[in-house]
C-alpha cells in the first residue's frame, strides 16, 4: 500500500491538475468566443 504521505501528495497534485484543466478550459472557451465574434463582424 502507498504510505499516507504519498496519498496526500498525490491528492494535492491531482487537485492542482484538475483546477488547471478547469480554468484552462474556461479560458479557451472565452478566447474561442472572442475569435468567433471578431470573425463574424
Amino acid at each position: 500500500m502507498a504510505s499516507d504521505g504519498n496519498i496526500k501528495s498525490a491528492t494535492q497534485t491531482y487537485e492542482g491538475f484538475v483546477g488547471f484543466v478547469k480554468w484552462g478550459t474556461i479560458a479557451c472557451l472565452i478566447v474561442a468566443a472572442i475569435v468567433v465574434l471578431l470573425i463574424s463582424s
